[in-house]
């Protein structure tokens, strides 16, 4: 079993972060076109379709574990890299690692989003405690911290909200990151914020996961105020669905609170209201949504099933089972290498932070980095705390580099294959579906809006509409488009202020999909389609 690593990335902001109803209902059937090319008549996804074979994975922000000396490292690495001195080779390889016991489970990144309060990291907690990645001495601590501090329910939440802004307001600021295992799986979890300040975190956290846990509370008026015009579920489903997370677990949590009692009315009311606007968010209820009830608090129906004398009605899985029973498709390790970089830092050498998106990568590899072209050479890779001689697409990294200073490094960088480098662009052709704009806004040429795709956050400007698409037949209107309103779709070329990393949708969709932001509000989301000559 892994020890628990955590760690929290991502920058505050704060804004008005809404999509209404109405919206949803009036672009579901483009939302589904747009984002992941649905094949099924009612918004059924073909999982092959939603997300590249050679994408999954988590960035984490992690102190270097090592046990040896720095001279001691030092020269043991100096040793390895004298045995490694094979032919340069583009990450395609793949050999055996240090600690192949890692590679014995199949990874999977789970990301935790919902509404604010919803009991998003209480959940999380719970299950590393259940999992055995925390001690009672540890639970213990934080009981008594939570009491000191009059808020005794929180306790469990302070596993995963680590920092002392977090445990003071109660709510999650940053993307928690931690890890647990089953017996077929390992899984890293990311616990994402859930109030409308900080959705850009939501938004890192969620670029980054196979699938999703998402978290309703079922206490009465808490479920409604999460759901209606306002809340932060449905703008999470809508972000989710559109940054590649093809996958859900919704959790119905506080089952046990006094006001639901393990309740079947309230918990069949919540997945009856939910699942029609799952289906316009473009989720194939059938294939790729499963319900539960939970309490997060207590750990009922987390690890093991809830007793028949708690909930006599619930005959389905617990979460680790659904978490188990999740069928991501393989990953390619084959296809040119693509890690875009969350943070970096020194540590005998310049070490980056990444998840791996495309490719493999070992020991001895020569790379390079986008965009500013300088090559670089791989010393050595770490896989959670565990240094590996190689490691596949999905996998969490920290990677020590030669030939690079840290400053010369930005988050939104990649680093790629020599052979077969991630394109560079300032300025994309990208078709766009508009979710809801600010107040009296118009979007039309000369609209400013920040872009968000994997770990790049950018301003940006649409210079010019292009087309229109027909919402019913999907197919580019004749007639010259001067701007467009809320659920229109529209082709159009967008300008960057600077240079970045990106990929055409069509060539690897978790690279080439991404949402605009204005004034702390989602306002779109889109895919690439084109570059400019």
């Amino acid at each position: 079993m892994a020890s628990i690593v955590q760690s929290n990335s991502g920058a505050n902001t704060t804004g008005d972060d809404v999509v209404s109803a109405q919206s949803a209902r009036d672009i579901s059937e483009e939302i589904r076109a747009l984002q992941l090319d649905s094949s099924e008549d009612n918004g059924a996804i073909d999982v092959d379709e939603t997300r590249p074979k050679e994408a999954d994975g988590v960035v984490e922000l992690e102190e270097d574990v090592e046990g040896s000396s720095n001279n001691e490292q030092m020269q043991v690495e100096q040793k390895e890299r004298e045995k490694v001195q094979a032919p340069v080779h583009e990450a395609n390889e793949a050999v055996d690692i240090v600690e192949d016991v890692t590679n014995k489970k199949r990874h999977l990144n789970v990301v935790s989003i919902g509404h604010v309060d919803a009991g998003k990291s209480t959940i999380g907690g719970q299950i590393l405690l259940l999992s055995g990645q925390v001690d009672d001495r540890t639970i213990q601590k934080y009981e008594k911290e939570a009491k000191d501090k009059a808020r005794d329910s929180w306790y469990m939440a302070y596993i995963m909200d680590t920092n002392e802004e977090e445990r003071a307001k109660g709510i999650t600021v940053e993307v928690g990151r931690a890890r647990f295992e089953t017996e077929t799986t390992r899984f890293t979890i990311l616990d994402a914020p859930g109030h409308k300040s900080y959705v850009p975190n939501m938004i890192s956290g969620a670029s980054q996961a196979d699938l999703g846990v998402l978290v309703i509370s079922a206490r009465k008026g808490e479920f409604e105020t999460g759901y209606e015009k306002g809340g932060q579920t449905r703008e999470h489903v809508l972000l989710a669905k559109t940054l590649g997370v093809s996958k859900l677990i919704v959790v119905v949590n506080k089952m046990d609170e006094p006001t639901v009692n393990w309740s079947k009315e309230r918990y069949d009311e919540i997945e009856s209201k939910m699942i029609p606007f799952l289906k316009g968010s473009g989720y194939n209820v059938k294939k790729d949504v499963q319900f539960l009830p939970i309490s997060g608090l207590v750990g009922s129906n987390i690890k093991t099933r809830v007793e028949k004398s708690v909930c006599p009605w619930w005959n389905g899985p617990c979460l680790f089972e659904a978490l188990d029973s999740v069928d991501i498709p393989a990953r390619d390790p084959k296809s040119p290498f693509r890690m875009p970089i969350i943070d970096r830092f020194k540590d005998m050498g310049t070490v980056v932070m990444g998840k791996v998106e495309s490719g493999s990568i070992r020991e001895g590899d020569s790379l390079v980095i986008m965009p500013n072209k300088v090559n670089v050479k791989v010393l050595s890779i770490y896989v959670d705390e565990n240094k590996v001689r190689s490691a596949e697409p999905g996998e969490n990294l920290r990677v020590r580099l030669s030939n690079i200073e840290e400053e010369d490094i930005s988050s939104g960088f990649v680093l790629s294959s020599i052979s077969k480098p991630i394109p560079v662009v300032n300025e994309f052709i990208a078709q766009l579906q508009i979710l809801e704009l600010l107040d009296n806004a118009i979007f039309t040429a000369g609209y400013k809006a920040v872009l968000h795709i994997h770990s790049v956050v950018e301003e940006c400007e649409i210079v010019e509409l292009l087309q229109q698409i027909d919402l019913k037949t999907r197919k580019p209107m004749k007639k010259k488009v001067l701007f467009v309103k809320n659920g229109a779709s529209v082709v159009c070329r967008i300008q960057l202020s600077n240079m970045i990393c990106v990929e055409k949708f069509s060539d690897f969709q978790q690279l080439g999909r991404f949402t605009l932001r204005t004034e702390g509000k989602t306002v779109a989301v889109g895919k690439i389609t084109d570059f400019n000559a």
